[in-house]
């Protein structure tokens, strides 16, 4: 195979290397670079004979996803306040839409929860139960045994089922849980936020280091959610707006101030009688230009 041939097929498998670098790390902008530093290494190294171009790109975008998923382990240690993924609109892989179960993995939940694996893990987990690689094929790429690859598979999704949401929802659920936010961010009074919420309700707001009125910490517990929620819908009543969008394959609110400016992509958790027991709030302005 030649540079040209490698090109050609690098083309066609772009969308599918950023669906999983983005599953990898949570950032489009991050998967971006490195599925490029992928095809880079890819032309500096490409063999004479490859028995699968589309495998060995693959291989080569798996490594240097998990190389930047360890270094990013040490920068989100100086990370200001809680960290949640970039929302992206839709899946980059082209044939994600016609599969339910690919939409589940591009959830924020999802993503949230895929941060408590080792870069190790995360890979093997999303190689194996997302793009369907078998364990043989998943051991050469990460140059492990077999063995250690279904080790790495069993503590992951021990992990996962840990972490799930408490509820199990289907889309009808969330999205009846959004419509009740959205009723209430309309109302914008602490009453309406109450009522939307479970008793033991969490806001995770991700605001980065520019956002100075950022909440540092989660915000726990239905009162002290609430308050929050009418207090940051009060300062929008000025012509700002909360609409329903998908995103990350489900869906999601979008906060816009009256001059357009976006400043919140929300997605709401259900939790016992369609309540909403989990919000995260996505406000830093770096993973929201894509929105907007």
């Amino acid at each position: 195979m030649d540079a040209a041939e490698l090109d050609e097929v690098a083309q066609a498998e772009r969308p599918r290397l950023i669906s999983l670098a983005y599953r990898m790390t949570g950032s489009l902008g991050d998967a971006e670079d490195i599925v490029q530093d992928a095809l880079l290494r890819a032309h500096r190294a490409l063999p004479a004979d490859i028995e699968s171009p589309p495998a060995y790109l693959t291989t080569i975008t798996t490594r240097v996803a998990i190389d930047h998923q360890r270094s990013a382990r040490v920068r989100r240690e100086s990370y200001v306040g809680p960290w949640l993924p970039e929302p992206i609109t839709a899946d980059p892989a082209p044939d994600a839409a016609a599969h339910a179960e690919l939409s589940d993995t591009l959830s924020m939940a999802f993503l949230v929860v895929l941060e408590t694996l080792s870069p190790d893990e995360r890979a093997v987990l999303l190689l194996h139960d997302v793009f369907a690689y078998p364990h043989a094929d998943i051991a050469e790429m990460l140059g492990r045994t077999t063995a250690s690859c279904r080790q790495l598979l069993r503590r992951a999704r021990q992990r996962i089922d840990a972490g799930r949401p408490r509820v199990d929802a289907d889309l009808s659920r969330r999205d009846e849980v959004l419509r009740r936010f959205l009723d209430a961010c309309e109302g914008g009074d602490l009453d309406a936020f109450l009522d939307m919420l479970t008793d033991d309700a969490e806001l995770v707001f991700d605001g980065g280091a520019e956002v100075k009125t950022a909440a540092r910490h989660p915000i726990r517990g239905a009162e002290r959610v609430a308050r929050f929620l009418a207090f940051v819908m009060g300062r929008l009543a000025d012509g700002g707006s909360v609409s329903r969008v998908t995103l990350n394959g489900g869906p999601a609110a979008l906060v816009a101030t009256g001059s357009g400016e976006v400043i919140g992509a929300v997605f709401v958790e259900p939790g016992e009688r369609g309540a909403a027991a989990e919000i995260r709030w996505v406000r830093n302005p770096a993973k929201l230009t894509a929105l907007t």
